[in-house]
């Protein structure tokens, strides 16, 4: 049972993941998409936004959470289900990290102005475009998650030669 609950944990946090990144491309992406630079101004300052912080807590919770998982679950058929989950889930991390984090420091600390920049605005269109296709790659991995709590969380009993 308590396997079990730390399975489930797992898949929430995991879905935390996608429900942030949500709120950011409902909320937060078409703003500073609008027209930047100008429309960037809500990173910059004392008071720009910084949602670097969630990001910066929610991954290491997952990725200690999927690490203790298959600790606990080794020997159980859910292995395969969380070693594939989890082996994604560091691709999908080491693509964040080389591309998408340098890509949206570098267009959102851009210097402000008033007229909007092409070259920005190009820019932040085919980030967000490649952004969603990130999120949805995300929910499907999130789906295959959840699969693991409909199999036996038991050992898998391999027959003796």
């Amino acid at each position: 049972m308590k396997k079990d609950m730390l399975y489930a944990i797992c898949c929430l946090a995991f879905t935390i993941i996608i429900g942030g990144a949500v709120y950011e491309h409902l909320n937060v992406v078409p703003r500073w998409t609008a027209g930047p630079p100008a429309s960037l101004s809500m990173f910059q300052g004392k008071y720009g936004l910084n949602p670097a912080l969630f990001w910066k807590i929610i991954h290491p919770v997952n990725l200690l959470l999927f690490a203790l998982n298959l600790v606990f679950h080794w020997r159980s058929e859910r292995r395969r289900t969380l070693l594939l989950v989890l082996s994604s889930y560091i691709v999908i991390l080491i693509i964040t990290a080389v591309f998408f984090v340098p890509e949206l420091i570098s267009i959102t600390t851009a210097s402000y102005a008033q007229i909007t920049n092409a070259e920005l605005t190009r820019r932040a269109a085919t980030w967000e475009t490649l952004s969603i296709v990130h999120l949805v790659i995300l929910i499907v991995m999130a789906l295959g998650l959840f699969t693991g709590l409909t199999k036996a969380n038991k050992p898998v009993v391999t027959p003796a030669h």
